[in-house]
C-alpha cells in the first residue's frame, strides 16, 4: 500500500481513482497531479515504482494544500464566521443549513430528528 501525505491509498485501484482518497484532491486535481508527475493514469498503484511515488509526493507537497493543513484552514474559516456573528456563522453555530435550504421539512441530516410522532395506543382488555 502506497503512503502519500500520511494516507494509505488503495493498491488495487488505478492511480487516478486512488489518489482521490487524499482529502483535498478530487478527480480533476488528481488528473493534474498525475500529468505533472508524468505517470500513466491507467497504472495500478501496486505497479508504481518508488520513483513515481516520490514524484507524486513532490508535486502534491509543492503545489497543493491537502489533509491536515486544508482541514485546519476550513475549520478556521468556519470559526471566523462564527466569531464575527454573520448569518452563516450563526447557522453553523446552531447546526442548521446555511445555504438557503428549507428547514420546515427535509433538513434531517443537519438538524437531526427531534422525536418521532407517537401513534394512538390500543387499550388493553382487563
Amino acid at each position: 500500500m502506497a503512503r502519500i501525505v500520511g494516507v494509505d491509498i488503495p493498491r488495487n485501484k488505478k492511480i487516478q481513482i486512488s489518489i482521490t482518497y487524499i482529502y483535498g484532491i478530487g478527480r480533476s486535481n488528481g488528473m493534474d497531479i498525475i500529468k505533472k508527475a508524468n505517470i500513466n493514469p491507467e497504472t495500478r498503484v501496486r505497479d508504481l515504482t518508488e520513483e513515481e511515488v516520490g514524484r507524486l509526493r513532490e508535486v502534491i507537497d509543492r503545489e497543493y494544500r491537502v489533509e491536515g493543513d486544508l482541514r485546519r484552514e476550513v475549520q478556521m474559516n468556519i470559526k471566523r464566521l462564527m466569531d464575527i456573528g454573520c448569518y452563516r456563522g450563526l447557522r453553523h453555530r446552531r447546526g442548521m443549513p446555511l445555504r438557503g435550504q428549507r428547514t420546515r421539512t427535509n433538513a434531517r441530516t443537519r438538524r437531526g430528528r427531534k422525536g418521532q410522532a407517537i401513534g394512538i395506543k390500543k387499550k388493553t382488555k382487563k
